[in-house]
């Protein structure tokens, strides 16, 4: 996070830079007809005492690292708890950054992947490279420019911004055939199920995730991987 907050504010890459006071800043000046300036932290250590004033959150991890990648729901949950009750995580701009992407050869979280986690829950998503740079400029903008819409909303994420434009259950649907163990459970019978029930399993999954009509990331090789299963699971059905 460190390294992403210098390559923005310094337009250098620290790869070892170390905060000292459990939170860090960045300053930059925004485009001159804004007129303003604003400084953006990002905490490392000492968080939780930020959380109630907290405007925006960029969301890192390392694509690279799968168990960075999952440990996201865990820090929504914890700025959930520490809003309590009455906190409200619907009117903060959220961006969930991929970073590392110049180390491709590592990668293992795809792009489609870490797109869908963020896109499902209305947040932007970004890849980057803090040592490179890719990404970087284009990430903060984006981000800034939506908390300035939220301020000029008078601290509401405006009706239109950040929608989903796929439903909970293609969502779901692709999140299970990536992660499912076999052909059987990429189309949700059991082993063993006749070939009406696999055909009508499958054209339940091929109208919900058809490219032509969802536009979920990763929907594409969910729906080719439905195809590929069902017509293994065939081969071997009398």
């Amino acid at each position: 996070q460190s390294c992403i907050i210098k390559r923005y504010c310094e337009k250098r890459f620290v790869p070892k830079y170390l905060a000292t006071i459990g939170i860090d800043y960045g300053i930059f000046i925004t485009e001159p007809n804004l007129m303003c300036a604003r400084t953006l932290s990002l905490s490392t250590q000492v968080r939780n005492e930020f959380y109630k004033d907290t405007q925006g959150v960029i969301l890192v991890y390392d694509v690279g690292q799968k168990e960075s990648f999952e440990a996201l729901e865990a820090w929504l949950a914890e700025m959930k708890q520490e809003l309590g009750p009455h906190g409200n995580m619907e009117n903060v701009v959220f961006v969930v950054c991929a970073n590392k992407i110049d180390c491709s050869k590592h990668r293992s979280v795809d792009e489609s992947e870490g797109r869908l986690w963020a896109e499902s829950r209305g947040f932007l998503y970004f890849e980057t490279s803090a040592q490179t740079g890719e990404g970087i400029n284009e990430m903060f903008q984006t981000f800034y420019s939506a908390i300035i819409d939220l301020c000029d909303n008078g601290g509401k994420r405006p009706p239109s911004s950040m929608g989903v434009s796929f439903t909970k259950e293609q969502a779901d649907a692709i999140r299970r055939i990536r992660n499912s163990k076999d052909s059987w459970d990429m189309l949700g019978v059991k082993p063993g199920a006749t070939r009406d029930e696999v055909n009508k399993a499958y054209r339940k999954l091929a109208v919900l995730l058809h490219p032509d009509k969802c536009v979920a990331p990763g929907s594409e090789d969910a729906f080719k991987a439905v195809v590929n299963a069902r017509t293994a699971l065939l081969k071997n059905i009398k």
